[in-house]
């Protein structure tokens, strides 16, 4: 476990969970499944993990002078000039299992940034505004973070959506055991109506 008295390893503890989280949330998933579009903006579980591995590759490579090994697994930024959604969906020629091991390998490669640099190691974000692209690592694994934690928040509510597996971790789910969810519901459902 890491020492989360130190402010890096901290960091770099809630960043891993928030990875681990998103690839659970594809446990068990059939291929369509993870593709299935779930919102009327055709927001789904494995267009989220995808666009996730290619935040984290833009923030912990060219944002600190680094390329990603195989620059050609992730979405080109050419690509969002002919599609803005590019990386919310996987490809035809895409598998899930594929995806999952690209995060994991950007993972490690994210790591590597984490690993070698201090917190305070100047970078610059290409795609930010001028003027607002300085940055330093702590501020990107803050920002990359709370980038994945929000699309994780997306991925527990269509994952629950598809099947009703709901939590905040594999280890430790964080909701009661054996509570009557259908009574929930309705007690909450009376008490909107309420306000109708």
């Amino acid at each position: 476990m890491a020492d989360l008295g130190d402010p890096k390893a901290a960091l770099h503890h809630y960043l891993q969970a928030t990875r681990d989280d998103l690839i659970w949330k594809l446990d068990g998933l059939s291929e369509r499944e993870a593709r299935l579009p779930r919102t009327v903006t055709g927001n789904n579980l494995l267009g989220v993990l995808k666009h996730c591995l290619n935040v984290e590759a833009g923030y912990f490579g060219p944002t600190f002078g680094r390329e990603f090994p195989t620059p050609e697994d992730l979405v080109p930024m050419q690509a969002y000039e002919e599609d803005p959604q590019a990386d919310w969906y996987a490809r035809e020629d895409e598998t899930k299992d594929g995806l999952i091991d690209l995060y994991r390998r950007v993972g490690v490669f994210a790591d590597q940034t984490i690993e070698q640099l201090p917190l305070d190691a100047p970078g610059q974000v290409p795609w930010w505004r001028p003027g607002g692209q300085d940055v330093t690592l702590h501020r990107i694994i803050i920002h990359v973070t709370c980038d994945l934690a929000r699309h994780a928040g997306h991925a527990d509510i269509m994952r629950e959506q598809h099947d009703t597996a709901i939590g905040l971790r594999r280890e430790n789910t964080n909701i009661p055991h054996d509570y009557d969810w259908p009574a929930y519901v309705t007690k909450l459902t009376k008490l909107a109506d309420r306000f109708g």
